[in-house]
């Protein structure tokens, strides 16, 4: 901790001092006034990133002290302001902590859960599907036999994968769920699946997948490629709660693909 003017500051490469901390509202020599009303960003931000907590100095400075700022005990108060870049003071690497004069117990501007929900899903890996299929890509299917798709199951490839976010003593939690896969076929049909699917064994034979299926009925010598392009789609359905009550719902999308071959069956004489 060194000081830095009125304010103590902690961490390096500090930004500049908070804008839209505004406690002290007119009175005394104007330094709590100046840092209130200081330049909030660069150029062209719309959001204050600073987040400030409040706190009633007990004890109050005596008369006369500095802090003040001209007032006299019994006019307003002087509180404790510990103000974070981007997070909770508990957690941030730039800090600014000053004792400001206020008329009226100054308050934080109210933090919005689901702008904390959609950052904590920002620190998520979710990853299109990770492909399994039947026949292989680089094998040879055989028109009519049973496809069997699948997904690793992974908290990248289909969840669950947790996440948190914090900002003015607010944390939500997201947790984030592959809710359906729709694999496109190539030949012009969509298979919905809600499972992750179940991998293809040996000894399942010419038995149908028991969850996530398909059976083409053309081989793939039928398309311009000479191959199926299959395309896994997953929609990753994500709940937040935040410690403050609210709670809420957000949807992710990713899509992965694989070519496979699909021939007819050979009849030998």
């Amino acid at each position: 901790m060194k000081p830095c003017g009125k304010w103590t500051c902690a961490g390096v490469a500090v930004p500049q001092a908070p804008g839209s901390a505004e406690p002290a509202k007119g009175g005394g020599n104007g330094s709590g006034g100046e840092a209130g009303g200081a330049d909030s960003g660069a150029e062209g931000d719309t959001e204050n990133p600073w987040h400030c907590v409040y706190k009633l100095a007990d004890p109050q400075p005596p008369a006369g002290s500095l802090d003040w700022e001209g007032h006299e005990p019994g006019d307003g108060a002087v509180y404790e302001e510990i103000c974070a870049f981007g997070e909770d003071p508990a957690t941030s690497d730039a800090v600014f902590h000053r004792m400001v004069w206020a008329a009226d117990p100054p308050t934080a501007p109210a933090v919005d859960p689901a702008v904390l929900a959609q950052q904590a899903v920002d620190k998520m890996l979710l990853r299109a599907p990770a492909i399994g299929i039947t026949p292989k890509p680089g094998g040879k299917g055989v028109v009519g036999m049973p496809v069997y798709m699948w997904t690793e199951k992974g908290p990248e490839t289909y969840g669950p994968n947790v996440a948190s976010a914090s900002a003015g003593g607010v944390t939500v939690t997201a947790t984030a769920k592959v809710s359906k896969i729709v694999w496109t076929m190539g030949d012009g049909k969509t298979v919905t699946c809600t499972t992750a699917g179940t991998p293809y064994r040996a000894d399942y034979g010419k038995k149908p997948s028991p969850d996530c299926g398909h059976r083409y009925e053309r081989p793939s010598s039928a398309t311009p490629s000479g191959k199926f392009h299959v395309t896994a789609t997953s929609t990753w359905t994500i709940d937040w709660e935040a410690t403050s009550g609210p709670t809420g719902q957000l949807t992710e999308i990713r899509d992965g693909a694989v070519d496979i071959t699909v021939a007819e069956v050979q009849v030998l004489n």
